[in-house]
Parts: structure tokens; sequence; C-alpha cells
């Protein structure tokens, strides 16, 4: 028998020569006198830099008193004249580099105050849902830490982001390795750091927050200037020709007598927050090298060129991203990658009571929000949170009559009649809405939504809004109906942006277009008008209607229609309608079977579609108020847990079920063992993805083959995974086997570190795909492997064992017996 272990070795040290402040700076001759003076010089001054850094250093500036402001401004007075003396005399005496230096220095210590103060009163106050800022709150007073993860998934996930969300919120948090924004730079080898997060998860306000804590001289303090440039407010620059310090003053006119950057002096950090928004080409590969922060270029051709490093090499570059849009960016321009998880369950309870004052309230809301299971997952978003809590905290504070919400249509129709009902935050009006203008706004805003979404925009310009026949001049009518729904913004620039709030307004809005739509005038206009995903609306009869949508989803690979069939299915219903009713009189009703669109979800579940198709079935069930399927296997796991189901014949619709019900539990998945269920290849085929969104597998003994380890192979090649310890051991899994499992050991995406193949009827030749499989992977993580009592042969044991030697692989401990 043998039992290895790598031996610890010491880690090589070094001393990073990355750091600006470590070296000199290099010196720009670009304003220097040019002249060459031969004459003999003076007497060399002792001035060094290190006295001119002390002597003008650049101040830290925290909230200041008025007063304290005055003083600081005649310090800058003082500051000024001494300056101007002491630049005079250095030219004189021929110390031109140190006239630069102190120059750079002593804008940055004019500039980087204004520039901090403008900021920080740009960002202390949070909208959440409104534009106005009378109604806004401090950020510092609400601000919930947000869960961040390092590590970059690999490919693109162009799944709908509900998907993305359900997936992560099944994923046990202690896998991965949590990072706090303020450090997003401590290591000093980053340059570029990209953030990703689905739409509402909170990027745009973790970089509120960074920019606030450096603006008040909390964090990041090594940091002379921060710029953040959001994606939406340089669309409106993308005809302009201009240098990146004349794009900059734009910006920031208080930096104006910053005439140039220099990065060997200053730590420069840029933000471009919304990359999912941008509507500029960002031709990495077609656009012109730029080096020169005063050349003038495009401002795409700017934006390429400071990414990549041809403009300002030396300065941070934080960008943020929708994960579909993620790959806009070349990978080798990027040095990390994290991502904004939303809010840990720890967090959403957070959030309810920072939220709401009255602590009882608070707690009421949370519990309520955790009996309904997708309601609860949806509060990973931080933005549905802040609906949830609207709606519910004025229907229990103020008694409100009705339906506690448990669905999401229900929340939505709720959100959409309280934004309507209630006074208008931004007019103060004293009496209702007119029906007829809110009807048509709604209608308005519906279409808008519809079209937009069709071409996957979540920000609109005022060409959008004429697209859809909305008058830009009156567009404060909608703004003003649904002030919390449909915001406009201006940018520093003077031009107006416009969006929803989240996408899955947007997606309300637009369901309930295309249902108004088909039940007040019957109509097919919506076929003429879609040519894309939501060509559905060609039959008159509703149940056919619901019934196309359905279908259409199902076709949809990346669930892009999922969030919407489900607000259009939960439309259907009476008691939705009802509500409606009473905000929009004259919509006319639908009458028609709700059990005939049950029927039918039901069967194309029995299809047996792909898992995360089955799992917006079952959604969509919840949305129609059926919950049968469930109820059924929920019956055979009351009975006495999961081993009551050993034996039992499930069929595929129940199958289908049990996934749902487990991958919703409200306990998180950690450990998976097949042995309670049922110990074949068919149990594990219809469970697999409870397998992959576990951290522990144990399918030891359970009668598995070659197509077992095809199906695994999968899910380890999957960046989406939360399996972490596989153990396969007393399965005849053979040679053919294993080299299956080590195709997707090879994956850089594969995450797993513990693999158990005790006595698998494993040779020398699996043995050589294992080894070979973690020599190629260099991201690979698995640190134990045991394959005890199989026949590895000499060669076999050779192999796996040199790889404990080898530095470059994870290994740590071997288990190898014949």
């Amino acid at each position: 028998m043998m039992e290895g272990k790598r031996s610890d070795s010491p880690e090589p040290s070094c001393v990073s020569m990355k750091s600006d402040w470590s070296m000199d700076p290099i010196t720009d001759f670009r304003d220097r006198d040019r002249s060459t003076d031969l004459r003999p010089q003076k007497k060399k001054s002792n001035i060094s830099r290190n006295q001119l850094d002390s002597i003008f250093k650049v101040p830290d500036y925290p909230a200041c008193t008025e007063r304290e402001v005055e003083d600081e401004e005649d310090l800058h007075s003082v500051r000024e004249g001494v300056l101007k003396i002491t630049l005079h005399v250095l030219k004189n005496m021929n110390h031109t580099d140190l006239a630069h230096t102190l120059h750079n220095k002593s804008v940055a210590s004019v500039n980087q105050p204004k520039l901090k103060s403008n900021l920080r009163e740009k960002f202390k106050r949070i909208n959440e849902g409104i534009s106005q800022h009378g109604s806004s709150a401090l950020l510092n007073e609400i601000y919930t830490d947000l869960y961040i993860t390092e590590g970059w998934s690999g490919d693109v996930n162009n799944e709908h982001e509900v998907r993305q969300i359900e997936t992560a919120s099944r994923r046990p948090a202690t896998q991965e390795t949590p990072i706090k924004c303020n450090d997003l730079f401590k290591d000093k080898s980053i340059r570029t750091v990209l953030t990703k997060g689905v739409a509402g998860i909170g990027k745009t306000v973790s970089v509120q927050k960074f920019i606030l804590d450096w603006a008040e001289g909390k964090a990041n303090q090594d940091v002379t200037f921060m710029f953040p440039l959001p994606f939406r407010e340089l669309n409106l620059m993308k005809q302009k020709n201009l240098s990146l310090m004349n794009l900059l003053h734009h910006f920031f006119p208080e930096i104006t007598e910053l005439q140039l950057i220099d990065c060997n002096v200053h730590k420069i950090l840029f933000i471009f927050d919304g990359l999912d928004e941008c509507r500029l080409p960002l031709n990495f590969q077609k656009n012109e090298r730029l080096c020169d922060v005063t050349e003038s270029a495009s401002v795409d051709v700017l934006l390429t060129n400071l990414i990549k490093g041809n403009l300002l090499p030396s300065a941070l570059l934080w960008i943020t991203s929708r994960p579909g849009a993620a790959n806009q960016i070349p990978p080798e321009c990027v040095d990390q990658v994290t991502e904004v998880r939303g809010f840990s369950d720890h967090q959403k309870e957070e959030y309810f009571r920072k939220r709401i004052s009255d602590q009882s309230l608070a707690n009421t809301i949370i519990t309520h929000m955790k009996s309904s299971r997708s309601l609860y997952i949806m509060c990973h978003i931080p933005v549905f949170c802040w609906i949830s809590a609207t709606v519910l905290e004025r229907m229990l504070y103020e008694a409100e009559s009705g339906e506690i919400p448990k669905t999401m249509t229900q929340m939505f129709t709720h959100f959409l009649i309280f934004q309507i009902k209630h006074k208008d935050q931004k007019y103060h009006q004293k009496c209702d809405p007119d029906p007829q203008q809110t009807r048509e706004s709604i209608l308005a805003l519906g279409k808008l939504a519809f079209q937009q979404l069709e071409k996957g925009n979540l920000i609109f310009y005022e060409e959008d809004l004429r697209e859809c026949g909305i008058d830009v001049r009156e567009v404060s009518v909608y703004s003003g109906v649904c002030t919390q729904i449909f915001r406009e913004e201006f940018g520093l620039h003077l031009g107006k942006v416009f969006s929803f709030v989240h996408l899955s307004v947007q997606e309300f809005l637009a369901a309930l277009y295309a249902f108004l739509s088909f039940i007040i005038k019957k109509r097919k206009v919506l076929v003429e008008q879609s040519t894309g995903p939501f060509n559905l609306f060609r039959n008159p009869n509703m149940s056919d209607f619901l019934r196309s949508a359905v279908d259409k989803a199902l076709l949809s690979e990346n669930g892009h229609l999922d969030l919407f069939l489900r607000f259009l299915l939960g439309l259907s219903l009476e008691s939705n309608q009802t509500l409606l009713r009473g905000l929009m009189p004259q919509t006319g009703s639908s009458s028609h079977n709700k059990q005939e669109t049950v029927k039918y979800i039901k069967k194309k579940i029995r299809k047996n579609p792909s898992p995360e198709k089955s799992i917006n079935l079952f959604h969509c069930l919840n949305e129609l108020n059926d919950h049968s399927l469930v109820q059924e296997v929920q019956t055979y796991l009351n009975r006495g847990g999961d081993e009551c189901l050993s034996g039992i014949s499930l069929s595929p619709a129940q199958w289908s079920a049990l996934v749902f019900v487990l991958l919703n539990s409200e306990q998180q998945q950690d450990e998976f063992n097949l042995n309670k269920f049922d110990p074949s290849e068919e149990c594990l085929l219809r469970l697999l993805p409870v397998v992959k969104a576990s951290r522990k597998a144990d399918l030891c003994y359970c009668n598995l083959t070659e197509e077992s380890c095809r199906v695994l192979s999968s899910v380890l090649n999957s960046n989406s995974s939360s399996l972490r310890e596989l153990y396969l051991s007393g399965n005849n899994l053979q040679d053919s086997g294993v080299k299956l499992l080590s195709a997707g050991l090879e994956n850089p995406h594969c995450t797993l570190e513990i693999l158990r193949l005790y006595n698998c009827s494993i040779t020398d030749e699996g043995c050589a795909a294992l080894a070979s499989a973690l020599r190629s992977n260099s991201s690979s993580h698995l640190r134990e492997l045991n394959l005890n009592n199989n026949n590895p042969g000499e060669s076999g044991v050779k192999l796996l064992s040199d790889l404990l030697k080898d530095p470059h692989c994870t290994l740590e401990t071997l288990h190898i017996t014949s």
C-alpha cells in the first residue's frame, strides 16, 4: 500500500517592483523648456524629492465642517503663492525635473480635495428606485454589504438572469472566496478588475459605496484621483472627438487645472460602470493605437486604448457588467474577475431590518418572504428586496385588504398599483391620477418594455422612446405616474437617460402589455410588430394564446422568456385581473379554463425537458396556484425523509417534481447520497441537477457504469457546478469510465477537490488518463485522490506518485494500492 503526501516547501520570497511609488517618477518632457543651456550651472541645491513630498504632501480630506472648509481654502491660497515662488526658484536653478515633480504634486493637492468634495456630494445619497433626491436616503445609513466572490467562471453565461440567480441561491457560500470591494486593488499586480453580476444585483451601489468611502477618506487613500465614467453617460459622447484629458475635464470640470496625468507620480483609478449598457463599438481589433493623453480621438478609441494599456498603462481600471456582456473585454486585458452575488440569506434579513424601522413588522415580512421559496430566492437581488419591502410594509402597516402576495405576479401587480394609487412623490398630487391617462401611460410604458426587451436593452435614450411612440416632451407624464418604476436621469453632460428600475419590472410590464393588448382588442398586431422571440400571439383564444407562449418559452435554450412567461400566466388568473380592473377599468376580462393550461404544462413536464426548463414550468404552476405535483412528492418525503423513496416507482413528472422540491428546499444541498433514493443509474440521471447543486455527492456502491461517468463528466465541466467532493467507490467504472471522468478533470472550470475511486476495477491505463488530466490542467483544484483496491500496476503508481513532486500540480494526498 502506498500513501503519499506532498512535502511542504518554502515559498519563494520576492520584492514587488510594480508599485508606482517604489520607483523614481519618469520625467515628462512635454511641458519642459526644450532649449539646451550650456552655461555653467550654479551650485546645486540640497532640495530632494522627499523634502518636496513632505512640504507639498497631498492631504487626506475627511468630511469637513463649513468653517473647516473655509480654513482649507485659505490654506490652499497660501500654498499656491508659495508654490509659484518655489517653482520660479527651482527653474532658475535648472532643477526642472524637481520643478516638474513639484508642479504635479501641487496640482494634485489642489484638485484632489475638490474632486473628493464633488464626488462625496454626488454619491452620499441613494435613490432606491426613485430619481428625486428629496426622497432619497443616506447611503451609509442603509447600505448592506453584498456577497462578492473572486474568480472567473470561464465562458460567458447567456442564460436568463433569473436562472443564474436560482443557481447561485443553491450554491453554498462556504465554497467560494469572498472579497470586499475596498480590497479589489490591494494586490499591486492587478491593474484591471472586471466585476460581473445580473441586473439589479448591486453592482452600481457597490461602485457608489467604493467611491464614497474614498471621498470620505475611509479607504484606498493611496489613490490620488478616482474617475467614475458610467457607460450610460459615455454613450452620449460617442460622436465626439477629443483627448482623454479633455474627456476628463468635460466630466470633472473641477480638475481643469490638471493638464496632464502622470501615473508615475499619482495613482489613478478609472471606474467604468455598466458595460452591458455600452452602445459604443469597443473595437479592440481595428481601433488605432493611441498613447498620448492629449491626442484627440473618438471616445471608443480612447476607451479601447485605455483598457488595453496603451494609454496610461499604470492606471487602475474597474469595469462592471452583466454576465452576458462581459466578453466585450478581451480576457488578456483583465487581471481579475469578481462576481457580485447579491445578498446572502443573512444579508437579506439585515436589509429588511435596516430598511424597516418597525422591527416587529420587519420580522413579520422576513417570515412571510421565507414562506414563499420563489420570492425568497429572488431576494438575492437587492432591488427585489426593495420592491418586496415597499409592497409588504404598506400592506401590513396600513392594513390593506387583500391577500398578501405569495407569487411573483402578485408582488409585481401590487407594486404597480401602489406606485400609481399613492400620491405622486414628484408633483405632490393630492388626488388619484386620471384612470384614462394612467391606462394610456401604462400601455405606453408596456410597449416600450416589450419592444426593448426584445432587443435586450435595459437603458433607453430619446430615440428609443420616439420609436415606441412616446413623446419625449411629455415623458414627465410617464415618470410622474410611475416615479418608482420608470426613471428619467440626467447625465453630467445634460443628456437624458431612461430606464426601468430592474429587468424584472420591465418583463412584468411587457407581459402586462401583451396580456392587455390581447384582452382589449383581441388583436394580432403583435404578430406584425414582433419578429424575434416574442412573436407568439397568433390565436384569438386565451387558452391557445397561453399554450403558444409556453411552447415559445420552451424553445428558448437560454430561458430568455422564462420570467415573461411566469408573469403572463400569473396575469391570466382572475384574482390578479380583479386587482388590475380596480386600477384600470374597462380593460375587459379573460374567462378561460385555468385547468386547461395547468394540464398542458404538466404534459410538457412529463416529456422531461432539460432540468432548467422543467424547473421554470414548476414556477409557472406556482404562478397559477397549482401545487399538486409538488404536494404528491412532498407527501412521500414527509413520511420519513429521503429514505422513504427507495424502491418507490415515480412517474417522470414526479421525478421532475422531486428535483424541484430538493433544489428549492430551504436547506441548501450540502451532501447528496444516492443510496437514500434508489442506488441505480436511472435515479442518478433523474437527480443529476441535485448532484450538480451539492457540495458532496456520495454515489458509492450504486451499480454505476461508464454511462454514469459520462454525465458526471458534464457536471465537472460545468462552470456553475457546486460539486467539490465525489465518492464513486464500489462501482464497476473500469478504465473507460475513468477516462471520461479525466476529461472533466482536465477542464479549467472543474473545481473538484476530492475524488474517491476505491475498488472500481481501474488499471494502469485509467491511472495514466488521470495523471495526464491533472498534469495538463494548471487550474486544477484536486488535492486528494483515493485509488485503493484497484490494479494500477507499477507504471500507474509511478505516474500518479510523480504528481506529488510536481510543483505545478495541486494534488496533496494520494492513496493507491492493488
